[in-house]
């Protein structure tokens, strides 16, 4: 905490002496136009993302940005609907009148993407393997969850329980070996467990980027198989209001969804409130309904920011809630499903809105600051993240009916300062950490202990940047501790201490033959440190119906991988080539001998459980 403390007040400090570090650019103006008839085009988009800065072009093609820093190189992006997206870095330290031109394109390709590296840049300019997944085309693929729409990409896969948990599989990679992103702030929801889901609403995803590969360089443990990073929408044009409604439904669990979005900025204050409701019965396979397996899911979300000639700063809180039903298969002697009760569920049951026990509660809430400042002749970028998340998997009404209550804290923080880029140097220093309170022990049944995590990194990195090539190079040092403590109950948990730290690095390379042709390659290492479950469970999970057993002794997975690929576009083609090698050591697993356990519950009845050890090779 005294360290978040002290973060804080070193931004808060740099927020309202920021203007003695960043003289004002009057505007920057230009004009976007046609390829084949030089005319103007109405409605495009000028964007800058490292500023968070757009702007839509006039009935003339013409576009004005406003209040923007004097000097600096910043990436600004250029896009219309039916014609090929178009980067350019422009230098603010010499301001001139630009001119876009675009080019009909059935594809609107360059994609501008800022996961695994410091700042935004052109796709084609970033050496690691990243997929983007745009806001149409998350909308024109219709998903019970945000996962389920991301999992369509080449490389990504998912593991479900039910119509509304999913969980990312990166290159036969999953659970805590991908790291998921929201707002800048690494998710932490429990994410070691077989039928726990990603609490975050889809609909306020305005883009997804998916590196595929370790990441651990800029984002520390647990990036092994790569990085799911869900992204929001730029601010609003300065003196524009305007609106969202999104709508699905779906035949098979009658889901509906329905988020409704304002979002606004007045002369650099920016604002945003949204509000996601989803409820589904439960859904049918091809011979019968599947009993309590519907849900309801309500989110909350609201931004407020500054947008000014230092840079930005926005603050985010969103709530997430998710109502899951569950079904334990019982079948009469008819081979029908049948209630409690021993009587066959009927049609009408099973297309009830309303969950029976046992199910799932999740709620999980968040807030994050989000900065970049400029100071002196570089820029600071920082985010300062708290989360809580609250899982509740009820039997029966609370507070008796309250199987297995996990409630963790997570205060965290990620501070990169890029120097001046020289000569097409661009160097970036780094540090980041993490704080975790877990609570997991006052249910009726225990699975994992209470405890603390702490997590510390630091990197650099460096980028060289020719007119057709580029090269990057980093290293980070990270080091984590876990402290479990001591518990007796019906499940026993000796107290612990374990530290973990471990040196990863990165090169990568990437050349343009032409303006459609391109290869990129890249060589990292990564590393994760063993999750509380693998080392510490001792109890029934239920969700997957066995007895787990942690080890202690177990140490970090590390990975070492090389990808390469060629990829190919014009306004009619996207091709791409590439292929990869991971090896991982010391990697950890569950390993059953056979062995089972006999469990007594609460009507005193007893059922023999599969014993399953966390094992490494």
């Amino acid at each position: 905490m005294k360290t978040l403390q002290l973060i804080l007040i070193v931004l808060l400090y740099t927020f309202f002496s920021a203007s003695g570090f960043a003289a004002n650019l009057e505007e920057l103006t230009g004009k976007v136009t046609d390829a084949e008839t030089n005319q103007g085009l109405p409605g495009a988009t000028v964007s800058i993302p490292d500023l968070r800065k757009s702007a839509i072009t006039n009935g003339d093609g013409e576009f004005t940005l406003k209040n923007l820093p004097v000097r600096g190189k910043f990436l600004v992006q250029v896009s219309y609907i039916g014609y090929q997206a178009i980067t350019r870095v422009v230098d603010f330290s010499k301001p001139e009148a630009l001119t876009f031109v675009l080019r009909e394109s059935v594809i609107e390709g360059r994609e501008v993407v800022i996961t695994g590296s410091p700042s935004s840049s052109d796709n084609r300019k970033n050496s690691t393997s990243v997929a983007t997944l745009s806001k149409e085309q998350l909308q024109s693929h219709p998903s019970t969850n945000l996962m389920d729409a991301i999992s369509r990409l080449p490389g990504v896969a998912q593991i479900t329980t039910g119509p509304s948990i999913s969980k990312p599989v990166i290159r036969g990679l999953s659970y805590n070996r991908v790291v998921t992103l929201n707002n800048g702030v690494k998710q932490q929801g429990q994410q070691w467990g077989d039928e726990h889901g990603i609490e975050i609403d889809q609909y306020s995803a305005d883009h997804v980027e998916v590196l595929r590969g370790p990441a651990s360089l800029m984002y520390g443990s647990d990036a092994l198989g790569g990085v799911i990073n869900i992204l929001d929408g730029l601010p609003a044009p300065e003196g524009t209001l305007r609106g969202e409604f999104l709508t699905n439904y779906a035949t098979n669990n009658g889901l509906t969804g329905n988020s409704l979005m304002l979002q606004g900025n007045e002369n650099g204050l920016i604002y945003k409130v949204r509000g996601t409701y989803k409820n589904a019965y439960s859904y049918k396979t091809p011979t019968e309904y599947v009993p309590n397996s519907g849900f309801r899911e309500t989110n909350f979300e609201g931004q407020i920011g500054l947008n000014k000639k230092w840079g930005y700063a926005h603050l985010d809180a969103s709530s997430f809630r998710n109502t899951i039903g569950f079904y334990e298969p019982v079948r009469n002697d008819d081979g029908q499903l049948v209630d409690e009760d021993g009587s066959p569920y009927s049609d009408s049951q099973s297309r009830s809105r309303k969950l029976s026990f046992p199910k799932q509660d999740v709620r999980h809430y968040k807030l994050a600051l989000n900065s970049n400042i400029l100071l002196g002749d570089g820029s600071l970028k920082a985010t300062l993240g708290f989360q809580r998340n609250l899982r509740r998997e009820l039997e029966g009404a609370e507070p008796d009916g309250l199987a297995l209550f996990l409630n963790s804290q997570t205060y965290s923080y990620d501070l990169k300062y890029s120097f001046k880029d020289f000569n097409g140097w661009a160097p970036v220093v780094g540090v980041s950490g993490e704080f975790m309170h877990s609570l997991n022990t006052t249910g009726a049944e225990q699975l994992i202990p209470d405890y603390d995590s702490k997590a510390f990194g630091g990197f650099v990195f460096i980028k060289k940047t020719w007119e057709n090539d580029s090269f990057n190079a980093g290293a980070r040092f990270d080091y984590r501790k876990m402290d479990g403590k001591a518990f007796s109950g019906d499940s026993e948990f000796d107290s612990f201490s374990n530290k973990f730290s471990h040196l990863t690095g990165a090169l990568g390379y990437t050349h343009e033959f032409n303006d459609a042709f391109n290869f990129k390659a890249n060589a990292g290492s990564a590393f994760r440190a063993p999750n509380i479950a693998e080392l510490a469970s001792n109890g029934v999970h239920e969700g997957v119906f066995r007895y787990e057993i942690g080890n202690a002794n177990l140490k970090p997975e590390q990975s070492y991988q090389f990808d390469a690929s060629f990829e190919y576009q014009n306004q009619y083609v996207s091709a791409s080539l590439g292929g990869f090698a991971n090896i991982l050591d010391n990697y950890i697993y569950y390993n059953t001998s056979g062995a089972k356990i006999d469990v007594d519950d609460e009507d005193g009845n007893i059922t023999p459980f599969p014993v399953y050890n966390f094992v490494q090779d």
